[in-house]
This record gives structure tokens, sequence and C-alpha cells, in this order.
């Protein structure tokens, strides 16, 4: 566990009083006993708590709407699971013999989960002055980088514009496949567009996501064949 300490240290700022969170955070459910389910559910609120704070303070025009789509594209387990990779989480992991055959180490949902259980464990180790900081800190370069104005609308939105405005079929999608526990459900969209004979796909914690990762998909597609 040391070397988890020191890398936790250095990401995010943070030392365990009680380094046992830590571990536990750390631990999937696939390596047996007590595992890290638990304070994923709590980080995930500690987290949707915090970013709903942060970017209410930094967009004060913004409408109740447009900070709801603010928070999605930053909680979302695709960010979630690229921050994990970009911080060198997937190394710290503590995986069962079969996910670690399997990649899981490198796993965006994983990492995702396990993010959100550090934020968790944080939370009650120092309280939620001490997981703001935290989740500020490993958060700070996306929400700079937040989009402003028409690049907020959401993926379906602009390809069904872009569609449109070329007099073209508007897309069609269609879910590939459906994993995962009801609870915690990962999701495998397709965007077609026939006229085009182009094709993307998606992953999302719901049905709405993964269609939006499909178009947007099908955006830089489309936007790099120009």
């Amino acid at each position: 566990m040391d070397k988890a300490v020191a890398w936790l240290e250095q990401t995010l700022q943070f030392q365990f009083s009680d380094e046992r969170l830590l571990k536990t955070a750390l631990t999937h459910r696939s390596a047996g006993g007590v595992n890290n389910e638990r304070l994923e559910f709590l980080g995930d609120s500690v987290l949707q708590l915090v970013v709903s704070e942060l970017i209410f303070n930094e967009r004060a025009e913004a409408s109740e709407g447009r900070l709801s789509r603010l928070r999605s594209k930053l909680v979302k387990d695709v960010t979630l699971g690229a921050l994990g990779a970009e911080i060198g989480l997937g190394e710290h992991l503590i995986l069962g013999a079969g996910e670690k055959k399997s990649g899981g180490h490198r796993r965006a949902s994983i990492l995702a989960d396990t993010l959100e259980a550090i934020f968790g464990a944080i939370y009650l180790d120092a309280g939620l002055e001490a997981a703001r900081s935290a989740i500020r800190t490993v958060l700070k370069k996306r929400i700079a980088a937040l989009p402003e104005g028409a690049e907020l609308r959401d993926p379906k939105s602009r390809l069904q514009e872009n569609l449109q405005g070329r007099k073209l079929e508007l897309p069609t999608y269609a879910i590939a496949s459906v994993s995962g526990k009801a609870h915690r459900q990962s999701f495998v969209a397709s965007c077609t567009i026939e006229q085009l004979d182009l094709q993307t796909s998606g992953a999302g914690t719901t049905r709405r996501d993964a269609e939006q990762e499909a178009a947007l998909a099908m955006l830089q597609l489309m936007e790099a064949a120009e």
C-alpha cells in the first residue's frame, strides 16, 4: 500500500488517516471480501454535489438545463474512466485473477467506479472539504475546458441538424449490448447513417448516454472526412 499512498498524495494531494479506507476503495469486487462498491455509492453522491457546486460558481450565467449538461459531461463514466487512466489509477487496483488477466486495470468502467470510491473514502476519512479539494484537483483541467454555447448542445441534436442541413436522412440508433448488474448496467449503442455508409458505436451507463457517445463519434468521423 505504500506505493498507492504515495501515488494518491502526489496526484490528489491527500493523505489518509485511515489507510484501510484507501485499500477498500482500490479493491474491486472480483478480489473477493470487502470491496469498493459501497464507497462507490457514497463517492458518486459526493462527486455530484461537489461538481454541481463548482459549475454553479464557475458559470453564473448558465441556466439550470445548461448546468445539468455541464455536470453530466464531467461526471459520466467516460470522463471518469479517462481521468483514472491519466492519473495512473490502474496500477494500484486490487483485482481478482480473472480481471487481471482480462485487462481490468485498463477498463474504463472499473477506473470510473474506483475513482468514485476514492472520493467516498476521502469524504469518510476527512470530510467534505477534503473531498471537494481532491475532486477539484483531478477535474480542474476538465472544468477549464468546458464548452460554451453551441458546443454544449448534445451530440444527437448536433448530428441531426448537420444531416438536415445536408438534406440527408436522420441516423438510426440501436442497442448492441447490455451488461452489468441492474443497478450499474453498461450499454453499447450504434449510430448508422445508411446514405453515407457510416456506422459508429458508443458506450454509457444509460441507453441515452450510449447513443450520445455514438452520435459524438459520428460527428467526429464526419468532420475528419471533410
